[in-house]
């Protein structure tokens, strides 16, 4: 399976941890996961976004359809958290249509490897 297309310019904005997936107001369920398993919290976003950078091109993208707003694809990664445990990672991502960035939209935690 091919890495996520031109996965090396993918853009990966820190608000989206920040304001969204790391919010455990206003996502509790994917923030309680990242902090319990991986220990990412938005304090330490950063981290998360240069571990998600550092592993893309390791793994395969899934093509997962064009609803009018660009192609999206997902790439299923197993990340080492801050804590030392290991989890697979469910990222999604679009090729806007409008500007042609190739960008994250969400992720969260799809399992965790036990053991660690």
């Amino acid at each position: 399976m091919q890495p996520l297309p031109d996965y090396e310019r993918a853009v990966i904005p820190i608000e989206k941890f920040t304001q969204y997936i790391l919010d455990p107001i206003r996502s509790k369920g994917k923030a309680i996961a990242f902090e319990r398993v991986l220990g990412y919290t938005i304090r330490n976003a950063g981290k998360l976004v240069e571990n998600i950078r550092a592993q893309l091109g390791e793994y395969g993208a899934t093509e997962k359809g064009d609803k009018g707003y660009g192609m999206t694809y997902e790439v299923i990664m197993e990340l080492t958290g801050v804590t030392g445990r290991q989890a697979k990672v469910l990222t999604a991502w679009i090729t806007d249509k409008a500007t042609g960035e190739i960008r994250l939209v969400s992720a969260y935690i799809k399992n965790v490897k036990e053991g660690k």
